[in-house]
C-alpha cells in the first residue's frame, strides 16, 4: 500500500511551488497594468502565506515508516527548506531582480527534482 503522506505532502509543496511561481510573475507584472492581473494568479499569491506555514510545519515534522517513504518525505522536507529559504532571500534582497532570478532558480530546481514527481 502506498503511503498516503507521500502525496499529500507532494500536495502542499506542489502548492506551495504554484504560489511562489505567482507571486514571482506578479512582481514583474507592469505596475500600470496591476488591475489585469488575472484573478487566479492574485488568489495563489494571496493563499502564499498560508501555505508556506503549512508546509513549514510538515517540514518539521519526524516521518516513521519504510526506508522508502522516510527517503521520499526528507527529500519534498528539504525542498520546502530550500523554498523557504529562497523566499526570505527574496524578500531581504535589495536588488529585486537578482532576488528573482535566485528564487526562480530554486524553484525550478526543486521542480525538476524526479524523487519529487510535481506536476507541471
Amino acid at each position: 500500500m502506498r503511503d498516503q503522506r507521500i502525496a499529500y505532502v507532494r500536495g502542499v509543496l506542489s502548492e506551495l511551488v504554484e504560489s511562489l511561481e505567482a507571486t514571482l510573475r506578479v512582481a514583474r507584472w507592469p505596475k500600470t497594468e496591476a488591475d489585469a492581473i488575472p484573478t487566479p494568479l492574485r488568489a495563489s499569491v494571496a493563499l502564499l502565506v498560508e501555505r508556506l506555514g503549512k508546509a513549514n510545519r510538515l517540514a518539521s515534522d519526524k516521518f516513521g515508516g519504510s526506508p522508502r517513504s522516510i527517503e521520499a518525505l526528507s527529500a519534498m522536507s528539504s525542498a520546502i527548506n530550500q523554498l523557504d529559504r529562497a523566499y526570505v532571500a527574496y524578500l531581504k534582497a535589495p536588488d529585486e531582480e537578482e532576488s528573482a532570478i535566485a528564487l526562480g532558480t530554486e524553484i525550478a530546481r526543486v521542480r525538476s527534482n524526479a524523487e519529487l514527481d510535481l506536476p507541471p
